[in-house]
């Protein structure tokens, strides 16, 4: 993805339907994240935010949003905003991610994705944390990840 990610982005942002149009390429290269269907709302370097709806689909035996699609949503705009974030000589995976569920999450999501310092190239591997707090339609907090991004050098070949 990377740079072109951006472009797309703000691209498709600015048409009727293009966060949506936006997002669903985005599930269309990691499919996994369709299960949630999310939405970007925002994207630039170093801020990122996205949402769920509270559907049948994203529930658990209680009626809440289930934990793990709380997950996929910290993962979905914690990645997305690591990657607009990064130098363009710099890759990314997730090395992991710690969760703390805060209350019952009622209502539709809406995620914040913040890395706990600016990006900078390096030669070599370093973590960068990427924050999300999630909070409901009441704007309170229910759900808070910290995920930590190993970023690399891009290979020289590709």
């Amino acid at each position: 993805m990377s740079a072109n990610v951006l472009q797309v982005y703000r691209k498709l942002s600015r048409k009727p339907f293009g966060q949506w149009l936006f997002s669903r390429l985005i599930c269309f290269k990691a499919p996994y994240f369709a299960s949630i269907r999310p939405r970007m709302t925002l994207l630039e370097p170093n801020r990122g935010e996205a949402t769920i709806t509270h559907r049948r689909s994203v529930t658990n035996h209680l009626g809440t949003v289930h934990a793990i699609a709380l997950c996929n949503l910290a993962e979905f705009v914690g990645g997305l905003t690591t990657d607009v974030s990064i130098p363009a000589s710099m890759r990314w995976i997730p090395k992991g991610m710690t969760v703390e569920y805060l209350k019952k999450a009622v209502g539709n999501m809406h995620a914040v994705a913040m890395p706990e310092f600016a990006p900078h190239e390096s030669s070599d591997g370093y973590e960068l944390p990427m924050r999300v707090t999630v909070n409901d339609s009441h704007g309170e907090t229910v759900f808070r990840a910290r995920i930590a991004m190993w970023l690399s050098p891009r290979s020289r070949a590709g």
